[in-house]
């Protein structure tokens, strides 16, 4: 089974980018799909980008799209979100979360992913 640790959280004030990275061990990589999460303090969690296992097809939650990006290398067996114009309501802590799927292009939904990482803060200053 695959591991996932997150980094890269940190602060940003409004306006400005992020980027935060998982890296994966355990299992091979590509025979993941892979989703970005995140959960504000009484809030639930909620989907926030998605990437199949070859990396060719992404979603993303409405509120992100055109300021998020999800990305992954799969020969360095890691997934990142690059976040732009980061808002208010963007802070949260973010999680990585994978899920083996049969198709290369397949992208999960949200209630799929099995395996989870612990998470890295990503906080917004106004």
């Amino acid at each position: 089974q695959v591991q996932l640790v997150e980094s890269g959280g940190g602060l940003v004030q409004a306006g400005g980018s992020l980027r935060v990275s998982c890296a994966a061990t355990g299992d091979t990589f590509n025979r993941y799909a892979m989703g970005w999460f995140r959960q504000a303090p009484g809030k639930e969690r909620e989907s926030v980008a998605a990437i199949s296992r070859n990396g060719g097809t992404t979603d993303y939650a409405d509120s992100v799209k055109g300021r998020f990006t999800i990305s992954r290398v799969n020969a360095k067996n890691t997934v990142s979100l690059q976040m732009n114009s980061l808002k208010p309501e963007d802070p949260a802590v973010y999680f990585c979360a994978a899920v083996a799927a049969a198709g290369r292009s397949y992208l999960p939904a949200p209630n799929e992913y099995g395996y989870w990482g612990q998470g890295t803060q990503v906080t917004v200053s106004s």
